[in-house]
């Protein structure tokens, strides 16, 4: 079992994410993170999912998403050419003696301190899902009051031509 990243495109109308992630649980595939965002076609969507599974099971929602009317395109996104994000923030509390090392830890990972209010800072760093579990570890005995973390986002490197209008 591995993780696996595929990228939908679809058309963006009404309803697409619920037949998408209905698809999934039919299936009886889980999806571990699933992130939707606007596209430079305003009528289109890009849907990044994570999953983990075998290959067979992988090729078979690939397939069986492809088929939805409204899927203009899918592909598997393949890490080695491509770039997968997360974004993490997290609230730490600025008032315990030991600020100035976890800092360090901040510095060390290349995230940043976006919001020092009340006695709290906020932490954002965006990186690969290794890189921010990474990050949590190290952080873990400091006191964290609040943690969100987005699903992933992907993109191939360099020019790849998607035709989606034929």
């Amino acid at each position: 079992m591995k993780k696996q990243c595929m990228v939908i495109l679809v058309e963006n109308n009404a309803g697409v994410l619920a037949r998408v992630s209905s698809l999934f649980m039919q299936r009886g595939f889980n999806i571990d993170s699933l992130t939707v965002s606007s596209t430079e076609n305003p009528k289109i969507s890009r849907i990044t999912v994570m999953t983990t599974g075998d290959q067979k099971n992988f090729s078979q929602i690939l397939k069986q998403t492809a088929k939805l009317i409204e899927t203009k395109m899918i592909f598997s996104v393949e890490p080695s050419f491509s770039l997968i994000r997360e974004l993490l923030l997290v609230k730490f509390s600025a008032k315990r003696d030991d600020a100035e090392a976890l800092k360090g830890i901040i510095e060390d990972f290349d995230a940043g301190i976006i919001d020092v209010t009340n006695g709290c800072f906020v932490v954002e760093l965006s990186a690969s899902s290794q890189k921010i579990d990474d990050f949590l570890e190290a952080t873990k005995g400091f006191e964290q009051i609040e943690m969100c973390r987005s699903g992933a986002i992907a993109m191939e490197k360099g020019i790849v031509a998607y035709d989606i209008n034929g």
